[in-house]
């Protein structure tokens, strides 16, 4: 690795630590130096049609990018914030040129052969924070999707996984599907409550 690339420096962010199902979803973003884009900030901030136009810019325009997943089960496992870490990991480890230095969003960084710094607030402030939130999410949302198609009468494709009125209704109308994160408590108690009554 030349000097130069031991230098790069990633913005890595998440998406999905509060929804009941689907996976938790890291992106990890090397821009060029200088890098200008307009319009760059928290995904949150912005409405569907913008984050697709800019995650197609970031990635065509990044030096780097990569996603990182941790799945219901693996969220139900270690918890949420572990999970977190772990997609994160893997977003940074799957990048093609290695970073020496992480600027993450939050106030918790992932362990690995780099420095890292938590930023609050980092992805409405620093922009290769900004574009790891927009791909992150962006791609979170098309993996919902799918899992619309595959389980539609949850209604993922409206509310991606999040705790909705109409989300809690379904999951006590018709209990978790696979995908759905066990160890979180409205999920807990929709399928104590089948359980309960399938042995009734």
């Amino acid at each position: 690795m030349t000097e130069a690339a031991q230098r790069h420096v990633a913005g890595v962010d998440e998406v999905g630590r509060g929804p009941l199902a689907g996976p938790v979803v890291a992106a990890a973003v090397i821009l060029p130096e200088g890098y200008g884009c307009p319009g760059l900030t928290d995904s949150k901030k912005l409405g569907a049609k913008r984050r697709e136009a800019l995650d197609v810019q970031i990635r065509a325009e990044a030096l780097a990018w990569s996603l990182g997943r941790a799945e219901a089960s693996e969220i139900d496992a270690l918890n949420i914030h572990h999970a977190t870490l772990l997609a994160m990991q893997r977003a940074v480890a799957g990048l093609s040129i290695k970073p020496a230095h992480l600027l993450v969003d939050g106030r918790f960084t992932p362990d690995g052969p780099w420095t890292a710094e938590a930023i609050v607030g980092g992805d409405g402030s620093v922009p290769a924070i900004s574009a790891a939130s927009i791909i992150a999410k962006v791609a979170r949302d098309g993996w919902l999707g799918d899992l619309h198609t595959e389980y539609p009468a949850y209604g993922f494709d409206r509310h991606s996984g999040y705790p909705t009125a109409a989300h809690r209704a379904a999951l006590e109308a018709l209990g978790p599907c696979p995908q759905h994160r066990r160890s979180f408590g409205p999920v807990a108690r929709a399928l104590a409550a089948r359980e309960q009554e399938g042995g009734a």
